[in-house]
């Protein structure tokens, strides 16, 4: 499915609450002097654009020892609240972006921590958003898989999703290059880490929830993507067959594509094209050569058919967006750029009127917008760039 326009960026100003100073809440500010962090050493994650209860979309950025927030005022408007700057002290500039059917947000991050002799402690820790625009609570601590400071420094960047009963599942490479998880229960409380075993995974893993709740984990080696899946929800993982590809470092993502089925993306080690994969297929190449880190996907019916959106960091550095009917990926994806060079990766998500919308994080750390026009096809408004006053 070809879209039928995309145009380019036309400026608009967006207002947000007194700029630069202190919130009355959680210690957040609203600041127009803050700045993207560039880390090519840390990996972009597409889930970074969230609809709450309210219908409000939220985006959110690692920042400098903080986490950026924009908010809508309202659902669907063109005006948002932010950048909000929320402490994040000592925590790297990534994040692992889940929520649940509840609507609260998930934020899992991991943080660094010197201590007297040059020692560092190392921590997962995870962090809860309630509702649209509301505090964020304090980082709770994970810890890892390890008591010893040497093999704790070791892991992962984490991944994480949240289980049908609301609650929080986190995934690590460990030390030995295989996959440990840790587990909250429905009572609020956390399971130990556990040893999924594996070994030579590269990069962040990917964690998924079907419709019926079955969890399942992938992560990548050099020359294929190990696979734990669950039979029930709630049940222990099972380790499934591998998938043989070489895909390139913190580049999956994922989407529910029919019952109990979800459709996996990557890119290709070599070229960077856009595969896509899911249980008893091989993976198909859907194009977008050259871009980088991983793909938005967004699965919504347009013009009545059941469609899949694909977002991307092209090659230009600039969001571009492909779309197929779901899970018929021999009709191919032409991608369309879009917009200005961007930073991490763009993110796909449905507004509270319904519309498909895209967003990027500018170099000058500013949110850029764009929605469906009300209109047959896939055609985009001009980007809103979303600046404090």
């Amino acid at each position: 499915m070809a879209l039928r326009s995309v145009r380019g960026s036309k400026r608009r100003t967006g207002e947000t609450r007194e700029p630069g100073n202190q919130s009355r809440r959680s210690g957040r500010t609203v600041d127009s002097s803050l700045s993207l962090p560039t880390d090519a050493s840390l990996p972009p994650t597409a889930d970074w654009l969230l609809r709450g209860k309210d219908g409000r979309l939220t985006a959110y950025a690692p920042g400098a020892d903080c986490v950026l927030r924009w908010t809508e005022t309202q659902a669907g408007a063109d005006d948002w609240i932010g950048p909000e700057r929320f402490p994040a002290p000592g925590i790297l500039p990534y994040l692992a972006i889940a929520q649940g059917s509840d609507g609260y947000v998930q934020l899992v991050g991991l943080r660094r921590t010197p201590l007297a002799g040059g020692q560092v402690a190392t921590d997962v820790v995870q962090a809860i958003q309630y509702q649209s625009g509301r505090p964020m609570r304090e980082w709770y601590a994970l810890g890892t898989p390890y008591q010893d400071r040497e093999l704790a420094a070791r892991i992962g960047l984490p991944a994480a999703v949240v289980d049908a009963e609301g609650s929080l599942h986190v995934f690590v490479r460990n030390a030995g290059g295989g996959v440990c998880g840790r587990a909250q229960v429905p009572n609020g409380k956390w399971n130990k880490w556990a040893d999924f075993k594996g070994s030579d995974m590269l990069g962040v893993p990917s964690a998924s929830l079907t419709d019926h709740g079955h969890m399942e984990v992938l992560a990548p080696t050099a020359e294929i993507v190990m696979r734990w899946v669950q039979e029930t929800p709630g049940v222990k993982f099972q380790r499934a067959d591998d998938v043989k590809n070489r895909v390139a470092e913190s580049s999956m993502s994922s989407e529910r594509t029919g019952r109990e089925r979800l459709s996996h993306a990557w890119r290709d080690a070599a070229t960077g094209a856009v595969h896509v994969w899911r249980e008893g297929m091989t993976p198909v190449s859907l194009g977008g050569d050259g871009g980088t880190g991983p793909v938005a996907m967004l699965r919504t019916p347009v013009d009545g058919v059941d469609c899949t959106i694909l977002a991307q960091r092209g090659k230009d550095g600039r969001a571009a967006l492909a779309a197929y009917p779901t899970e018929d990926e021999s009709a191919g994806a032409a991608w369309t750029s879009t917009g200005d060079p961007c930073v991490g990766v763009p993110a796909l998500a449905i507004d509270g009127n319904g519309r498909v919308v895209l967003a990027a994080l500018g170099a000058d750390g500013s949110l850029r917008v764009t929605r469906q026009k009300a209109e047959s096809g896939l055609a985009m408004e001009p980007w809103t760039v979303i600046r404090t006053s």
